[in-house]
């Protein structure tokens, strides 16, 4: 399947840019380098079970051991202290990529309740893009039994 995304976008959407924008060269055409996927903890410094079930819920959807991201400073306002794990993150490139972005259009995002598209005001005007989701029961990967609270 991932195979099919990079090909329709090399055999399609690249020359469509191309004319489109009048680009004298194929690598001027603007491609996907790497995706990243987080998810911010807010209550994994009181539980470690929520951080536990983060690691495995992101590695089921990802194909992907992620990385447990830790606080830079303390912040007394949210009972934080250095060093303590505040998330989890995987950065995804190439064949992982495709085929996570892939399962994400074609599987994931059709199955959000009321869903009518992604927003274009989403892009920060250097190429990056950043969607939210809600819910991680979207993804077909998750069984619904095997979770203990629902995390964006």
């Amino acid at each position: 399947m991932a195979v099919q995304l990079k090909q329709t976008y090399q055999e399609t959407i690249v020359p469509k840019l191309m004319r489109q924008f009048d680009y004298s060269n194929i690598h001027q055409v603007p491609k996907l380098v790497k995706v990243n996927v987080n998810r911010g903890l807010g209550e994994a410094s009181q539980n470690a079970k929520a951080l536990e079930a983060s690691l495995s819920e992101i590695a089921i959807i990802t194909g992907q051991k992620p990385v447990v991201t830790r606080a830079k400073k303390a912040i007394a306002g949210f009972k934080i202290r250095e060093g303590m794990p505040v998330g989890v993150m995987v950065t995804l490139r190439s064949c992982k990529m495709y085929d996570f972005l892939d399962r994400l259009i074609n599987l994931s995002l059709p199955r959000i309740r009321d869903f009518r598209g992604i927003s274009p005001k989403s892009f920060d005007g250097r190429g990056n893009y950043t969607l939210g989701i809600r819910e991680q029961l979207i993804f077909p990967e998750v069984e619904y039994d095997s979770i203990d609270q629902i995390r964006g």
